[in-house]
């Protein structure tokens, strides 16, 4: 006789093993056997224990041998107590129907196809091997009793899943069979209602969203859509008008509804919803197949599409319901060429987000930013836009969908595993937070108890910490993800590109690319078989890339050359994981890259040479330059690391290629101005020759010979104002040295800035640069290098007024600061002269200048296309506001400036120059500045005149931001500007009325 010795427990015991109201499970616990340890050890390891604890109570009361029956059967015991720990209504609905225990005692395996159908028209009375199957029962109660025993079975098997976001795919599977069975069962109740006109009328249940999909939740509204025709007799006539079919159809689709939602003391199953029907909720509800296709090639909106992407034949008439989708099929496959499809999708997902309200804000799983409509938005955006073309995506699911996009190429292998996990992480908690009440909620609880029981589902050990720490990752992740997948320019671009455009052939394909604008289509072509061919996962994401790139190239001026620089990048980068999965995923930066390549040779060159650089047109961010101390820090280290001084400077010239590369894509994506363009490459220039300098001098012969020395920046580098082709003029000073020193510093200086100037210019794979040390003392026949003491006693005693004009400019900027900090306190001493300029000094500065345009103007330029030393010009400018400067610095602080920009602005506000004429200079100064770098960008090699090939003209204009054909304009502009500033020039610098 089997053991009646009471389970040993306790208070407190039941408080540590997870009961919360541990009192009232000490009393349930009353007359517990020792031999129901092993159910109590099962309550304890539920999701709510207190709350299976008190269903098995109830249940015990009604079923006296339940306790023994569990005990001899495990399975039945551990579905039972899962599911009872786990959800309210399911408890309730087993105190009512306890006969379903039968359903949790075996192994819950995935219902057989068909199986389902089978149970719930049997429940009707109806046959289920009828081809229009007739209940018998009409009240609907068994079919709602029979579907409640259906979901109890699968929310067992769900639950009690060793990993239950791996479920989430057969849970969301068998549910959609639920719901085509139970379609299926209350049709042949409303065929029975209606009578003997429903058998002569054919009504398809064509499934839509969650439904059609077959991913539907616990608890969800089953959206359908209806449609009728007459049977035909064994002649091929109807048996029945058009009209009448429609009519019985109507009535047999709204008693099916109405059985499906209704509530009733056996309770309810779900709500059919058929508001995405033509015209919604104020269209007729049946229509024929014709009517649905009038409607969908006439009046459909664009969203109205995408809710057809997930069609489905599931219930009814399915031959119907399957001409249905093949009829509406094409019509979703061409959604995506509407006018603004991609923008209104968009736009639709932004009004959702703004319509939650606040007090469920941060707590949407399926609504919210970071929720499913995130992931299920972006998977079907990704595949109306490229599945026009490729059938392989074109799946109604999200989760296989989203495979599909991974294995061809168009969603990244990371990102796609992580919107899967994520995906499946927010379903499976949807589906136990439905459960508790078997009620369609979306919303994450707030209440510690709910929290509680959600986590322990789901294994956490640390449940209500656990569960919100991996809600708000996941939340993050799927934002992220999707604000990039779902808001790609290239989707835009993609979508805007004719179905027939992105697939081609040979022929047609020329014609485009000459419709385009390439020149050369046939070479165009090969270009684009060599990026596209074979079967690999760079291919295909070329060949999803290639559409929207031609198109940005031929936006841009060179479109042949782009695509040809574009195939060299892709050749040296094409298996870099990160290359074209960037170019794919990151915002904006194909089109950047498009842009570039097809508007600048000299951005090309740089980017060839260093492919990698492509990095930073990621983001805006990355193409800010960067300050002159990061720059500075950056190319010691990296000249440190070398073991020769030929390497070091090679990996300054590196560092210094990449640098330009950024400010030169800036530039051409019009984030940096002129002034910016100068500032920036003013400071490479600094970085460049100080990280030079110091290697050089570090190992000289004897390091210990060379004094300290500093350089003293000239010209345009002086004034941070260089364009991409300036030389850098320099003077170099050292300190004053103790005289009897071992060698001969002058001359060890000397040596070491020799060696850095040909290091530097030495022609290699990185831009050379030039420093040009002219302006020195004594021009080309001076010293190379001075002490202080030297320049002091210079100044003072033999130096010119061309001189003293080109030390307006002067600025320390690379080398010893301290010796460069005093030779420019020497300088400021001269260069703003107290008084002003001496009648002599202004005539002498005039006659230069003249001598100046006469002998450095090249021979047969013409003076109104060069905009350095042209009518209006930056030479005009320059000496116009340096004039200025040397005539009212001494008592014009503000003009005491190396820039010229500044310098005119200050001259501009001490009224030394009419608001006016200012602005004509500063015009004039700002647009030629802008051409000269410019026509470097387009040509690769610098000019100081207009091209006068008219192919390089047109580039320029339209990088300059003139249309197509406007060439004549861009030469119009600029010679009004300079007439304008000529006269200025005219009035202040030649004192002429």
């Amino acid at each position: 006789m089997r053991a009646m010795t009471r389970l040993q427990t306790t208070q407190g015991t039941l408080a540590r093993r997870g009961f919360l109201d541990a009192a009232a499970a000490l009393e349930a616990l009353e007359g517990w056997r020792a031999d129901q340890e092993v159910v109590l050890d099962l309550v304890v390891r539920s999701a709510d224990p207190d709350l299976a604890l008190a269903g098995l109570s109830r249940l015990y009361e009604q079923q006296p041998d339940l306790p023994d029956r569990l005990v001899a059967a495990p399975g039945l015991a551990r579905h039972l107590v899962t599911v009872l720990g786990a959800s309210a209504s399911l408890g309730q609905h087993l105190r009512a129907h306890p006969e379903h225990l039968d359903l949790l005692d075996d192994q819950l395996d995935k219902a057989a196809p068909g199986a389902l159908r089978r149970t719930l028209l049997e429940a009707t009375g109806a046959d289920p091997d009828a081809a229009a199957p007739v209940a018998v029962e009409l009240t609907g109660d068994p079919l709602r009793t029979a579907y409640r025993g259906a979901l109890l079975r699968i929310a067992a098997r769900d639950l009690c899943a060793p990993e239950p976001i791996e479920m989430v795919d057969d849970v969301a599977d068998e549910l959609s069979d639920l719901a085509d069975a139970t379609l299926e069962a209350a049709l042949s109740i409303a065929r029975a209602k209606v009578g003997a006109q429903a058998l002569l009328t054919r009504l398809a249940v064509v499934g839509l969203g969650k439904c059609g999909a077959q991913e539907l939740n616990y608890v969800s509204d089953v959206d359908v859509l209806f449609v009728a025709e007459p049977v035909l007799g064994a002649d091929g006539e109807p048996l029945l008008s058009g009209d009448a079919a429609v009519t019985t159809g109507t009535r047999m689709a709204a008693e099916l509804s109405r059985i499906c939602s209704a509530h009733t003391a056996a309770g309810t199953i779900w709500e059919v919803d058929a508001a995405l029907r033509p015209e919604g909720r104020a269209g007729q509800l049946v229509r024929r197949l014709a009517s649905h296709q009038a409607y969908y090639e006439r009046w459909a909106k664009t969203w109205e599409f995408q809710a057809m992407l997930k069609a489905r034949a599931c219930a009814g008439d399915l031959a119907l319901g399957q001409d249905f989708v093949d009829m509406v099929a094409p019509m979703v496959w061409q959604a995506a060429e509407r006018e603004n499809f991609v923008s209104d999708a968009q736009a639709m997902r932004k009004r959702v987000v703004a319509h939650i309200p606040a007090r469920e804000q941060g707590r949407e799983l399926k609504l919210g930013e970071g929720g499913l409509r995130d992931v299920e938005f972006s998977v079907q955006l990704l595949q109306l836009v490229h599945g026009r073309v490729d059938e392989r995506l074109r799946t109604r699911a999200t989760l296989p969908a989203l495979r599909a996009l991974v294995d061809n190429g168009y969603v990244g292998r990371e990102d796609g595993k992580g919107f899967g996990l994520a995906y499946r992480f927010l379903r499976t908690l949807e589906h136990r937070i439905q459960l508790f009440h078997l009620r369609r909620t979306h919303v994450l609880p707030d209440s510690e108890a709910d929290l509680r029981r959600l986590g322990r589902s789901l294994g956490y050990g640390d449940p209500v910490e656990q569960l919100l720490s991996t809600w708000r990752h996941v939340s993050g992740r799927v934002r992220r993800l999707h604000q990039r997948l779902f808001y790609s320019p290239l989707l835009d671009v993609v979508a805007r590109i004719p179905s027939p455009e992105l697939r081609l052939t040979t022929g047609a394909a020329v014609d485009r690319l000459k419709a385009l604008g390439y020149a050369d289509p046939v070479a165009a072509l090969r270009h684009i078989g060599a990026l596209g061919q074979g079967v690999s996962r760079q291919a295909e994401i070329q060949r999803q890339l290639l559409p929207a790139m031609l198109g940005w190239f031929a936006e841009a001026p060179s479109p042949d050359a782009g695509l040809l620089a574009f195939r060299q990048v892709s050749e040296a980068l094409g298996t870099t994981p990160w290359y074209l999965r960037a170019l794919r995923d990151e915002g904006a930066m194909a089109e950047r890259l498009a842009r570039i390549l097809a508007s600048s040779r000299f951005a090309v060159s740089l980017l060839t040479r260093a492919p990698q650089t492509v990095q930073m047109l990621a983001g805006e961010q990355e193409l800010r330059p960067r300050p002159l101390a990061d720059l500075a820090g950056e190319m010691r280290a990296a000249a440190g690391r070398q073991s020769s001084t030929e390497a070091a400077i090679e990996a300054i010239r590196a560092i210094r290629r990449r640098e330009l590369f950024r400010v030169a894509a800036a530039d051409l994506l019009g984030q940096l101005d002129v002034l910016g363009v100068g500032e920036a490459i003013s400071d490479l220039a600094s970085a460049t020759i100080d990280a030079a300098l110091a290697v050089v001098r570090s190992r000289a012969s004897d390091p210990s010979a060379v004094p300290p020395i500093a350089v003293i920046a000239m010209g345009r580098w002086g004034g941070h104002e260089m364009s991409y082709a300036s030389d850098c003029d320099a003077m170099f000073v050292m300190g004053d040295v103790v005289p009897g020193g071992a060698g001969d510093p002058t001359r060890a200086a000397a040596a070491v800035i020799s060696e850095m100037r040909r290091l530097l210019a030495r022609p290699g794979a990185d831009p050379a640069l030039a420093v040009d040390a002219d302006l020195r003392p004594e021009g080309k026949g001076g010293a190379l290098i001075r002490s202080l003491t030297a320049y002091r006693n210079y100044y003072g005693r033999w130096s010119s007024t061309w001189e003293l004009q080109a030390l307006v400019r002067a600025d320390a900027l690379a080398g010893a600061a301290d010796v460069g900090a005093d030779l420019l306190a020497e300088i400021d001493a001269r260069r703003w002269p107290e008084g002003g300029l001496t009648g002599a000094q202004l005539s002498e500065i005039r006659k230069l200048k003249a001598r100046v345009e006469a002998e450095r103007l090249p021979r047969g330029a013409d003076p109104a296309k060069h905009t350095k030393l042209g009518p209006g010009g930056l030479a005009d400018v320059e000496w116009t506001v340096q004039l200025l400067q040397l005539q009212h610095a001494h008592a014009v602080p503000a003009l005491r400036s190396s820039r010229t920009i500044t310098a005119l602005r200050a001259a501009r506000d001490a009224e030394l120059v009419d608001p006016t004429d200012a602005g004509h200079l500063e015009a004039a100064w700002l647009f030629a500045s802008r051409i000269r770098n410019q026509i470097m960008l387009v040509r690769g090699r610098g000019s100081d005149s207009l091209p006068a090939d008219n192919r390089e003209l047109a580039a320029l204009a339209e990088l300059l931001g003139y249309g197509p054909g406007e060439s004549s304009h861009l030469l119009a502009d600029y010679r009004r500007i300079t007439r304008r500033a000529s006269g200025v020039v005219d009035r202040v610098f030649w004192g002429l009325d």
